[in-house]
């Protein structure tokens, strides 16, 4: 008697754990991405592409939970909460992500880049630049990059006329808050008032700043044309985010679903860069016709001035530190 019950005990156990390996076998892991932007902006449309990607090449067997516009935090706190590992993946500036790894900011830098597909060149994941850094960020951080997509070119706009940096002299212009930025618009002439993207609005609308600086996807799915007046072509950054992963969280993948997310990153680092250069060739026209108006070289704008003042200010504070960077990413524009 107890023998067939030790018997049809274990054959049940084994049943079970049979059950079981099916099940962890067949279980999906889902990953948490969160990030500042709004879903309609292009850094808000990549996200879910990608995790749409992810899902049909893995087979369901990750999904990716997008948390947009700031849901899991500041520009800072989900960089944090990448490392510690609360989230698994999120996408910031590269300065943003430079305060797990300094050198990242490089990639923030004002006029570096001759154009978009020189950027994307140098922050391609198998860059030799890339390469570097990302060893670097993994070993220190415990993070790495999974990919760059195009955020597009940095403009500045402002609730008053600006051609030249006298006319921002004493004004309070909003910047990301790390270093990199405060030290461009400073060099434009303006007072560097460091806010976080979510807050960026209100300050606005309530005038603690007087302007702001942002791609053109941004600052019209953020509509700050409402707050906004005027539109300096400045085009002062020409400039990436990057899609980092914890590496804990990496690591638990197999091989193979590590590959097929890879396959998907790359679709859609190419698929934003698509989008964007089309939106970029659109949007003036359509700020223009939601009511800001558009200072340019054409119509006065003293941009070789603003440039080079905005190249001595960066060059005065990160010169020593960078030369060596920007020699090597000038080359791969070449």
């Amino acid at each position: 008697m107890l023998g067939r019950w030790t018997a049809g005990l274990l054959i049940a156990l084994a049943l079970v754990l049979c059950l079981g390996e099916t099940i962890v076998a067949d279980a999906t892991i889902v990953l948490k991405y969160g990030h500042p932007n709004a879903p309609a902006s292009i850094a808000g449309r990549q996200a879910d592409l990608f995790a749409k990607l992810v899902a049909e090449k893995t087979g369901n067997r990750i999904r990716i939970q997008v948390y947009p516009a700031s849901q899991l935090g500041t520009l800072s706190e989900l960089v944090e909460a990448t490392k510690i590992g609360s989230i698994d993946i999120s996408h910031n500036t590269y300065a943003g992500i430079s305060t797990l790894y300094e050198d990242f900011a490089v990639f923030d830098t004002p006029y570096l880049f001759d154009s978009p597909e020189h950027l994307m060149k140098t922050v391609a994941p198998d860059s030799p630049l890339m390469k570097q850094f990302n060893e670097k960020l993994i070993a220190r951080a415990g993070v790495r990059v999974l990919y760059s997509f195009y955020l597009g070119t940095r403009h500045l706009t402002a609730n008053r006329p600006v051609y030249s940096t006298a006319d921002l002299k004493g004004v309070k212009i909003r910047s990301i808050p790390f270093p990199i930025y405060t030290a461009t618009v400073e060099g434009m002439g303006a007072i560097a008032t460091p806010i976080d993207f979510a807050e960026l609005p209100s300050a606005l609308a309530t005038g603690i700043v007087s302007g702001q600086e942002n791609p053109l996807d941004i600052i019209w799915a953020q509509k700050f044309y409402e707050t906004q007046k005027y539109l300096i072509m400045t085009g002062h950054i020409i400039g990436a985010d990057g899609v980092i992963i914890n590496e804990r969280s990496w690591q638990r993948l197999s091989p193979e679903l590590q590959s097929l997310i890879l396959e998907a990153a790359r679709e859609t680092a190419a698929t934003a860069l698509e989008w964007n250069l089309t939106v970029e060739a659109e949007l003036v026209d359509k700020l223009r016709q939601a009511g800001m108006t558009v200072i340019d070289e054409k119509s006065g704008l003293r941009l070789d001035e603003i440039k080079k003042r905005v190249k001595d200010a960066v060059e005065r504070r990160f010169g020593s530190q960078w030369n060596k960077y920007w020699s090597q990413i000038a080359k791969m524009g070449k």
